[in-house]
């Protein structure tokens, strides 16, 4: 599956800071990797206060991954689950 290209919503559904790992492995389940530059862009468009805060216009060393219903964007450790429609 690649990276979404034509997403009409994203938003944040959480992080992965205090939903325990029953949840989190939920969220992580059949995750593969993703394009970070395509969800920053997407970050950048739909999110643009997410954008700005984590400056994402830095470099970020950490990969991103996908699912079928998430884009999961990994900043400082932390994992953002950005639920999407197409």
């Amino acid at each position: 599956m690649e990276t979404p290209k034509e997403v009409l919503y994203l938003s944040l559904e959480c992080t992965c800071e205090g939903i325990g790992i029953f949840k989190w492995k939920q969220l992580m389940e059949g995750a593969t990797r993703a394009d970070v530059y395509k969800i920053n862009r997407l970050v950048k468009r739909h999110l643009p206060e997410l954008y700005i805060h984590l400056s994402l216009n830095i470099y970020n060393p950490y990969h991103y991954y996908k699912t079928k219903k998430h884009l999961i964007l990994v900043h400082s450790s932390i994992e953002y689950f950005l639920k999407y429609k197409l």
